[in-house]
């Protein structure tokens, strides 16, 4: 599929933002106290990654189909199953909590350029590839923010 100049530009602003989040997220996994958190960072580093090739195949004139993408309703399930955090000292659980800020921040922008975008394709196909995207992204925010409620820690 041939895309107008605006188009490819906004899927390069979403493959560098999907880049971003998994570097993000990769650095946060290993900078993490909870080893649950942990976990949960590099779930959804793995989500970004499979994000950041859809792009790329969209990018190459590629339309996916949305049976390819992968994984965000059991990762949700997941993040309602983790424990509450350990008996860890206050600095990590803070230490934790900025981590988990950050990233419900950063997800909360990634939504929103993949809301905007959605309104800018034109190929039918393009906008439910998107729009699937973004709600996995939505999906990321709600394991984020429900990892934070059962922890004690404000979002």
């Amino acid at each position: 599929m041939m895309w107008t100049q605006k188009e490819a530009s906004l899927l390069e602003d979403l493959k560098a933002q999907e880049k971003l989040c998994i570097e993000k997220y990769g650095k946060y996994a290993q900078q993490a106290k909870d080893p649950q958190l942990k976990q949960l960072f590099s779930q959804i580093q793995q989500t970004e990654q499979q994000h950041e090739q859809t792009v790329t195949q969209m990018l190459n004139g590629t339309i996916p189909q949305l049976n390819q993408q992968g994984g965000g309703q059991q990762q949700n399930q997941q993040a309602g199953q983790l424990p509450a955090y350990g008996q860890q000292p206050s600095q990590d659980k803070q230490d934790d909590a900025y981590l988990c800020q950050d990233a419900l921040s950063m997800e909360k922008h990634v939504s929103g350029v993949y809301n905007m975008s959605v309104f800018e394709f034109r190929a039918p196909q393009a906008r439910d590839v998107l729009s699937h995207l973004q709600q996995e992204e939505q999906q990321h925010g709600e394991m984020l923010y429900g990892y934070m409620a059962k922890n004690g820690m404000q979002a």
